[in-house]
């Protein structure tokens, strides 16, 4: 019977990767890999986690299972900064659980979904590969529109039109901050009429905040999501921490669902945690660990987010480098400069991305996104040059 499998395209960032390690030039330039890097091109781990991981080797006295939700201490540290201080849990109304990264929370989210007799999510386009790869493997119709204007600002008219044409048992998934792929977020004024939208339409609001703090900052990036929660009865949040802490490889994420009646709230995570025990039965603890202590303390929790802010200003500082280059070529680049987070899009043909790797030796995904961070002062100007040259 296994032989009866079909053959699966092999995925694009993974092939990416190899061709750029086989690459000889030492002038080479990696811009398709979604981590963070420094001015030097490392991706470091924090030393507020390390911190707390020489608190967790000396301290941690047992790895025995923690159950399918996971460290609640972590899931609930993490609640004042996502939802605000003044009332993290919304008078009852929001619960938590630990999830192995944001992918594992997006999967549990659109599996509750699918259990609770949902059927079509409406999702932006583009948007992340793995959204719409998730609904096709749970079986949810995905509804797409388009989520950037021709300007480079947010298509607003389509959102418009794709919630007014919302049925009972639809659900929409936007990006809370540092929309991936194309770095063009909602402003406050948007989100202010998106969550209207949202409340008139009935719809399931499904908030995806993978990069808090590397927009604008940790406040700023979560208006979205608690705009969007105040206006609506009923909403899942799902939550990763391997960008804002550097917790890639260890994978860390949370699941949040908020209901209208704190009444429900076992019932509802009752789903969740009989759902992850099917899938991974229990998330790994490491990084959540680290997560919790470092929150705790006031010493680590003021270096986290001194490290969040300088990876925040370092982005901005290459996208103002960017947006200065100006018209490149072809292209425009000004507009990099009043996006947010990891990522943008320029828009290459085909032939141009394969241009930009034969001839200068610079690789990002095919369909024009660009890592930010991939990008140092040692490079950018080659960069800037190469846009340029294969554009012209």
């Amino acid at each position: 019977m296994l032989n009866d499998l079909k053959q699966q395209p092999a995925d694009a960032l993974l092939a990416l990767i190899k061709l750029h390690n086989s690459d000889p030039r030492a002038d080479k330039i990696d811009l398709g890999v979604g981590v963070y890097r420094t001015g030097q091109g490392d991706t470091p781990v924090f030393a507020a986690i390390k911190a707390a991981e020489a608190k967790l080797v000396a301290e941690q006295d047992s790895k025995a299972y923690l159950g399918p939700e996971g460290d609640m201490g972590f899931v609930e540290a993490l609640m004042p900064y996502i939802f605000g201080k003044q009332d993290p849990a919304m008078g009852g109304r929001i619960e938590g659980m630990q999830t192995p990264g944001g992918t594992g929370s997006l999967r549990l989210a659109l599996a509750m979904v699918k259990r609770a007799g949902y059927n079509r999510v409406i999702v932006g386009k583009p948007s992340w590969p793995n959204h719409n790869q998730i609904c096709a493997d749970l079986g949810l119709e995905v509804l797409e529109f388009n989520h950037a204007a021709a300007d480079g600002s947010t298509d607003m008219d389509a959102l418009r039109g794709a919630l007014g044409q919302a049925q009972a048992g639809d659900a929409i998934l936007l990006h809370g901050c540092c929309h991936n792929p194309t770095g063009i977020d909602y402003t406050n004024a948007e989100w202010d009429e998106i969550a209207g939208l949202i409340l008139d339409s009935k719809v399931l609001p499904i908030l995806d905040l993978a990069y808090q703090g590397l927009g604008q900052g940790m406040e700023e990036d979560a208006y979205g999501v608690r705009r969007v929660l105040a206006a609506v009865p009923e909403a899942l949040v799902c939550y990763s921490c391997d960008k804002n802490f550097g917790l890639y490889r260890d994978r860390v994420g949370a699941l949040y669902a908020m209901v209208t009646d704190p009444a429900d709230l076992t019932r509802v995570m009752s789903n969740g945690h009989a759902l992850a025990r099917a899938n991974w039965s229990q998330p790994p603890d490491h990084g959540a660990a680290a997560v919790r202590l470092v929150l705790a303390d006031e010493a680590l929790t003021a270096q986290w987010l001194d490290e969040v802010a300088e990876m925040c200003e370092r982005m901005r500082q290459v996208r103002a480098a960017l947006a200065a280059a100006g018209k490149t070529g072809g292209v425009d680049l000004t507009p990099i400069g009043s996006q947010n987070g990891m990522f943008s899009i320029i828009p290459f043909t085909p032939e141009q991305v394969q241009e930009m790797r034969s001839k200068h030796g610079v690789y990002f995904a095919a369909s024009g996104r660009i890592a930010v961070a991939g990008l140092t002062a040692a490079n950018i100007d080659k960069f800037i040059a190469a846009v340029a040259d294969v554009t012209a």
